[in-house]
């Protein structure tokens, strides 16, 4: 009975961990895609200037390629080191991303003043050499957002002392227009957020039962 439930639970956590490896796989994909057909597009950010959707990609899906192959080996070789380096791994960014939610919603204010004065800081840098990347990032998202400057078109004044053409005819702020599409698409967002902590929940349950289960059957071969 023991070692029928723990086949059991030895497929079912080789299918999860293989799912969450494919799509660590997918993710990096993506990634080293726009890093290689979009390099010139990189972030808006002055302070951080690798913080580009690309890296960030290539980050998450490296992390969980690595999560998910060792959940994956754990489990065919029932090796308890690696299901509790699983379990681990999985607990602190679970409880990682639950803290940066929180901190989040608690310093919001603080957040958006600190964006949009570090978003004016690298308007300053638009159009100037060694910054190719950030100057197409800023038309791209006028373009695509049809706004203009970060909190108003008039932040464009301090660096060309004219709106760009490219903001349109009626810009709106880029900073007001990105908030309003995050909330339009609020949704759609948490829905992903909610199937990600469900994910990541079956991963800690599964690999808890097996680790304590090859416990169970090991004291009672002993």
């Amino acid at each position: 009975m023991a070692e029928g439930c723990m086949m059991a639970l030895r497929y079912g956590m080789v299918f999860f961990n293989l799912l969450f490896w494919l799509g660590g796989c997918g993710i990096l994909g993506v990634g080293i895609w726009l890093s290689v057909t979009q390099g010139n597009f990189a972030t808006l950010s002055s302070s951080l200037p690798s913080l580009s959707a690309a890296n960030l990609l290539i980050a998450v899906g490296t992390i969980i390629m690595v999560i998910g192959c060792l959940g994956c080996v754990g489990a065919v070789k029932e090796s308890r080191p690696l299901l509790l380096t699983f379990f681990i791994l999985l607990l602190l960014i679970f409880f990682l991303e639950i803290l940066s939610i929180m901190l989040f919603f608690i310093y919001q204010d603080e957040i958006d003043h600190y964006a949009q004065r570090d978003l004016k800081k690298g308007l300053q840098l638009f159009g100037t050499e060694g910054n190719v990347g950030l100057t197409n990032a800023w038309m791209i998202v006028q373009t695509d957002f049809r706004c203009c400057g970060v909190t108003n078109h008039t932040d464009w004044f301090e660096v060309y002392n004219a709106t760009p053409v490219s903001s349109g005819t009626e810009p709106k702020p880029c900073y007001e227009r990105v908030k309003d599409w995050l909330n339009e698409n609020l949704v759609a967002l948490w829905i992903f957020a909610l199937c990600t902590a469900l994910t990541q929940i079956l991963g800690l349950v599964f690999s808890m039962t097996m680790f304590c289960q090859s416990v169970k059957v090991e004291t009672f071969y002993a």
